[in-house]
């Protein structure tokens, strides 16, 4: 979860307005059925993400999400590599599929190499000998933390992987909200609509740039 309160609603209102997106451009547009698949594996992520965010979302499995994941980032590559749609952008999607996933392994805390059994992407971790919800004790039960260099506790080259899913997120952002003004104004008798795609794309890499930034 983020605990910063005005972060948390901001990385909420870029998925719910992505998740809107999809389900507007799954109504109206005409798609076939691979793009529907990728826009429901977009809005999914979107509420995913939502969830993330909350602390009622750190209560949620792990393992599962991070198995759908794995196999939604498999679908943008077999999409890709059939030719349909762009190759570079289907790429694209499935390493943010990838990263949903890693976010997921991460959060779980015993699945990667070096971790100590804490959850670390959930940031609110309880201890169950006072029994204190809300009591915020990142440092439990990681013995590794001495040998770690990553300010959340992470083994270097966990930290290292979360430090460049932050970074690459953010140019991201800024690569596809270019490309919106770029384009809307390069086609300015467009209806504004047809640009929302566009929009979406840059909404969900900056909030994926956040969610990555709060767990370091």
């Amino acid at each position: 979860m983020i605990q910063d309160i005005f972060l948390r609603w901001i990385v909420t209102a870029l998925f719910v307005l992505s998740a809107a997106e999809c389900v507007f451009a799954i109504a109206t547009a005409r798609l076939t059925w691979t793009q529907i698949v990728s826009r429901l594996l977009h809005f999914i992520m979107s509420v995913a993400m939502v969830a993330m965010a909350w602390p009622w979302g750190a209560a949620l499995p792990t393992t599962g999400p991070m198995v759908f994941f794995l196999l939604a980032a498999v679908w943008f590559v077999a999409v890709g590599l059939a030719g349909v749609g762009h190759r570079i952008l289907n790429g694209y999607h499935a390493l943010m599929m990838l990263a949903m996933a890693w976010m997921y392994a991460v959060m779980n805390g015993r699945l990667l190499p070096g971790q100590g059994g804490t959850a670390h992407g959930a940031h609110n971790v309880t201890s169950p000998a006072t029994g204190m919800p809300d009591m915020d004790m990142p440092g439990m039960d990681m013995p590794d933390m001495a040998t770690s260099s990553s300010g959340g506790g992470y083994p270097v080259w966990i930290g290292a992987i979360i430090w460049a899913d932050t970074i690459g997120f953010a140019i991201a952002a800024l690569w596809w909200l270019y490309r919106f003004f770029a384009l809307r104004n390069a086609a300015s008798k467009q209806p504004s609509y047809r640009f929302l795609w566009i929009a979406r794309q840059a909404m969900m890499a900056a909030g994926m740039a956040i969610m990555f930034g709060v767990i370091l």
